[in-house]
């Protein structure tokens, strides 16, 4: 079998504020999209958005790897997302992890490169 590319789905309870969120924060391209759905490309990967979710907060396994995550945990929270663990750096390490919810609960990551 030969692969032709790798989409991830995801729902969203209202399409057009999804699709807005993942331009606003993730200076997503949009690839394809009707009333129904949306096919976003993000640094190469494609993401599908489809309508008819419930809201209802969802773990999604989705994660976007950043060069800031105080900065990108500001960009969620200002494009209408939530950020449900904050970066938080120790004496041990900085920050590597942000846990947080796109405007219809999908639940996404903030990761950083780690040394």
């Amino acid at each position: 079998m030969q692969v032709e590319k790798v989409k991830y789905i995801i729902w969203s309870a209202d399409l057009k504020r999804a699709v807005k969120f993942y331009q606003d924060v993730f200076g997503a391209e949009i690839g394809r999209q009707n009333e129904v759905m949306a096919d976003l490309t993000v640094c190469g990967s494609t993401i599908g958005i489809h309508s008819g979710g419930e809201g209802k907060r969802t773990w999604t396994g989705m994660a976007f790897q950043v060069a800031d995550l105080f900065e990108g945990s500001r960009q969620i929270k200002a494009a209408g997302g939530t950020v449900t663990k904050e970066p938080e750096d120790t004496p041990e390490e900085e920050a590597h992890l942000v846990m947080c919810m796109d405007t219809e609960n999908n639940e996404i990551m903030l990761t950083r490169k780690r040394g």
